[in-house]
């Protein structure tokens, strides 16, 4: 993915100064949507739920009423489902939509010397994360080569588990953890942070 300036006070794209000398951009990446989607706004869950929900409701419009034999199917009245159905689409279409812009307006970026997060889409903050504040971090593999990376901070830095969200790890919320969700080749790069990390 080329990296390109999404706001013009960007100094270079994902960075709000420039690098200090001696500090140089190893690697940029932005997570993928899809795999955002499946796993940041669990669109798959919901979908299934939603089926559920449908197949709940077309049950009981065609049951029998006071012990009558099961209503014909075209005497039953279907704009209910239909309004419930419209609506379900709306819901997940909403959640689609959301994890791409999502996907668009993050970049990730790992220098020799530390980690930044720009996130957001209404209200866009970047997180400057040294390798120095990093405790520990952790990957969490997923199909198709994407991964989440997880890093953990020292026990006097923290953030907001708002601030970060989508970009957490799951149910850490007393000591949130800033997360690279759904990086393409994930395994690849929590080793080449890792690596850094140590260096």
């Amino acid at each position: 993915m080329k990296a390109t300036h999404e706001h013009e006070w960007e100094a270079a794209p994902g960075l709000p100064s420039a690098l200090p000398k001696g500090e140089r951009v190893v690697w940029q990446g932005a997570p993928d949507w899809r795999s955002l989607a499946v796993h940041a706004f669990h669109v798959r869950k919901i979908g299934i739920y939603f089926a559920l929900m449908l197949v709940v409701q077309a049950l009981n419009l065609t049951a029998p009423d006071s012990g009558a034999g099961w209503k014909p199917l075209a005497e039953v009245d279907w704009k209910p489902l239909m309004v419930a159905a419209s609506l379900y689409t709306i819901a997940l279409g909403l959640l689609l939509g959301t994890a791409w812009v999502s996907a668009r307006s993050t970049l990730y970026t790992l220098t020799n010397k530390r980690v930044v997060m720009r996130i957001g889409v209404v209200l866009t903050v970047t997180f400057n994360l040294p390798f120095k504040r990093i405790v520990g971090a952790s990957l969490k593999p997923h199909a198709g080569g994407q991964g989440d990376i997880a890093l953990a901070l020292n026990p006097e830095d923290r953030i907001g588990w708002f601030h970060l969200w989508p970009h957490q790890r799951a149910w850490h919320v007393t000591r949130p953890q800033p997360t690279l969700r759904c990086v393409p080749q994930g395994e690849q790069v929590g080793e080449q942070l890792i690596s850094l990390w140590r260096a």
